[in-house]
């Protein structure tokens, strides 16, 4: 795969989550009854930065909840034989909260749809609301993001990477083209 553009450097990616954690808090008028479920891996991580960031400006913690959707997708058996399936760790009751999802990159939507059914096996929110980094487009299922970092257009034939400091050792999105061989 060739690196295209880099659509996103650290600043603007942190620029990008300051904003979307001020769309949240105007949204929902403040924070209370607000809470954050990253998607395992890396809407994870943007959830832990998103509730920094909502703590900044209001002075209160966010609860931040991971969610593994592993046993909820429609393309198990594509991924592996044998996938991995790590724990959701929720510690709070969801139930008549204002749950944002988080997750990295919004695509077909079909990794949403995993999300909020293993989301209302946990319990009954008040509200669900969806923050990605990146829309790319190509929407499969009729699933549309609240808050948006940067939307994207792209080909089917490209992919978008965000790298995060957590994971990846540094902050940046990237569109790379796939092999087309």
């Amino acid at each position: 795969m060739k690196e295209k553009a880099k659509v996103l450097d650290k600043d603007t990616l942190n620029r990008s989550l300051v904003r979307i954690a001020h769309e949240i808090l105007e949204k929902n008028k403040g924070t209370a009854g607000l809470c954050l479920v990253g998607i395992r891996k890396r809407g994870v991580y943007l959830a832990q930065r998103l509730a920094g960031c909502l703590k900044k400006i209001e002075g209160n913690d966010i609860p931040v909840g991971i969610l593994d959707i592993t046993l909820y997708r429609d393309d198990l058996t594509l991924i592996s034989s044998q996938p991995v399936v790590h724990k959701t760790e929720i510690d709070f009751n969801i139930d008549g909260k204002i749950v944002v999802l988080v997750d990295d990159v919004l695509y077909s939507g079909r990794t949403v749809r995993a999300a909020l059914d293993a989301l209302i096996d946990l319990g009954r929110p008040k509200s669900i609301q969806l923050a990605v980094l990146v829309d790319r487009g190509h929407r499969e299922l009729p699933i549309r993001a609240d808050y948006a970092g940067k939307n994207i257009p792209t080909a089917q034939t490209e992919t978008v990477e965000v790298r995060l400091e957590e994971s990846d050792g540094r902050d940046e999105v990237v569109i790379v083209e796939k092999n087309t061989r």
